[in-house]
């Protein structure tokens, strides 16, 4: 689908596998690197929060073609070795800056609790891009990520969802 003969494809990789962790590492490298742009820029906690979930959800990386390709890499993690290393480092990586965040404003059982919970749900809107293509915008995956954090944090209450009566 990316316009190249498989001939062109095996000049450079030796195979599938080792093209898509090729992908895989190149894909974490331009998301890893737009995290760390506005980490850069974070003064607080809650920035460091704020540039980990809105560097995940960048304009130019969360559209339905690449989230969808995003699926395709992780549906090989099961089966290949490499692969599951890279998704590995991805997940520790994450979870460092999150909790670097976390860290003053969350108890460290809290904090593990609201990492597992972001990490589901950044991964969670991708894979919804991904399968339904205008499903999500990236202001609203970002708004749902910041009220899930807000709200185990007790920032603040979250919207009632209707009244009785």
């Amino acid at each position: 689908q990316a316009g190249a003969s498989k001939g062109i494809v095996l000049h450079y990789f030796r195979n599938k596998q080792e093209l898509f962790e090729h992908a895989m590492r190149e894909a974490n490298a331009v998301l890893c690197q737009a995290v760390v742009t506005r980490l850069r820029r974070a003064r607080t906690p809650m920035e460091r929060l704020v540039a980990v979930i809105e560097g995940n959800f960048e304009e130019h990386l969360f559209l339905p073609p690449l989230c969808h390709a995003w699926l395709s890499l992780c549906a090989e993690v099961p089966r290949d070795e490499k692969l599951a290393r890279i998704q590995k480092v991805i997940h520790a990586r994450m979870r460092s800056n999150l909790l670097s965040g976390l860290r003053g404003l969350a108890s460290p059982e809290l904090a593990e609790e609201i990492v597992l919970g972001v990490t589901a749900l950044i991964d969670g809107l991708w894979l919804r891009l991904g399968l339904q293509p205008g499903s999500v915008t990236r202001e609203q995956a970002v708004r749902q990520v910041k009220d899930f954090v807000a709200g185990r944090l007790g920032l603040r209450q979250p919207a009632p969802v209707g009244r009785a009566g």
